[in-house]
């Protein structure tokens, strides 16, 4: 059966266990790709994968470049054949339940770089780069609890595109918890953020204001119900009504070219080009960064 428009596939084949709070794994499933599974029931809270599937789509409608994902069931045998996936807690290992994970799609292609952190130079490389104002702007509007997250893959003529990854703190985080300020909500380097022409940033917020809020909400019927959470609905609610709010989202869009600007913390290039790796499976481990 579909969830959110796509069909549920099924975990094939444990790979490993990947670094992050969430305690993510990457696997194989039965369409033959890799993906990072994010179990429904993870000790950051009960809302996360609700978060990455609502946060991926919001992302997707404002046209801003996110890993493909979709529901992939993890089976009672799949668990009980590889113990080293289970959760790890103080009291030792728990063994999520089975059910449906939230699977984003590994992003490395042939002929693709995966980078995690760029210095300085590297940055008038990103052809997308403006889209980093949005996504700063969507994250406080949408109620983002964690630093903004992306990749950035490098082609064979150096060029970058940068895709955000890590939804899950999205509309309050994992528990609905909404403590986050503007700065939290921003991409750590933040000389990514280079100053734009007025139309150019027009361009920008006017996609937000054009967003569907309602097709965003009806999709939310068709969202595993093991996802879905009163807690989830009433924060995703809150989210949608702020961006439907164009006299808020026009005065935090004018805050947020001042709070970029002032002089960068880091040292000039200090932050060195960190790849993911050759193998497409140590790559991963650094993809996500939870």
């Amino acid at each position: 059966m579909p969830a959110l428009g796509k069909e549920v596939a099924v975990a094939t084949r444990h790979i490993r266990r990947l670094r992050g709070a969430s305690q993510p794994i990457l696997a194989e499933v039965n369409d033959g790709h890799l993906y990072v599974l994010k179990f429904a029931n993870p000790l950051q809270g009960p809302n996360l994968a609700f978060n990455e599937s609502m946060g991926t789509e919001l992302y997707r409608a404002v046209k801003l470049p996110v890993s493909p994902w979709r529901p992939v069931f993890v089976s009672d045998s799949f668990l009980d054949e590889n113990p080293e996936c289970w959760i790890q807690t103080p009291a030792g290992l728990q063994r999520p339940i089975a059910g449906l994970c939230f699977g984003s799609r590994f992003l490395g292609d042939p002929g693709m770089r995966l980078l995690e952190i760029l210095p300085g130079s590297a940055l008038n490389r990103i052809r997308n780069r403006k889209d980093f104002w949005l996504a700063w702007l969507v994250d406080i509007c949408a109620g983002h609890t964690d630093n903004r997250q992306a990749i950035f893959r490098e082609d064979l003529a150096g060029r970058l595109d940068a895709v955000f990854i890590d939804h899950g703190h999205m509309f309050g985080g994992p528990e609905t918890d909404l403590k986050k300020t503007e700065l939290g909500t921003r991409y750590l380097d933040r000389r990514v953020y280079e100053e734009i022409p007025t139309a150019q940033f027009e361009a920008l917020v006017r996609r937000l204001e054009s967003l569907n809020v309602n097709r965003l909400w009806r999709g939310v019927r068709h969202a595993p119900g093991e996802w879905v959470t009163s807690l989830a609905l009433k924060a995703f609610e809150n989210a949608l009504c702020r961006m439907s709010d164009h006299l808020f989202v026009r005065k935090t869009a004018e805050g947020l070219q001042k709070l970029a600007i002032s002089k960068p913390t880091v040292k000039r290039d200090s932050w060195r080009v960190r790849p993911i790796g050759d193998n497409p499976i140590v790559r991963s481990l650094h993809f996500h960064i939870f």
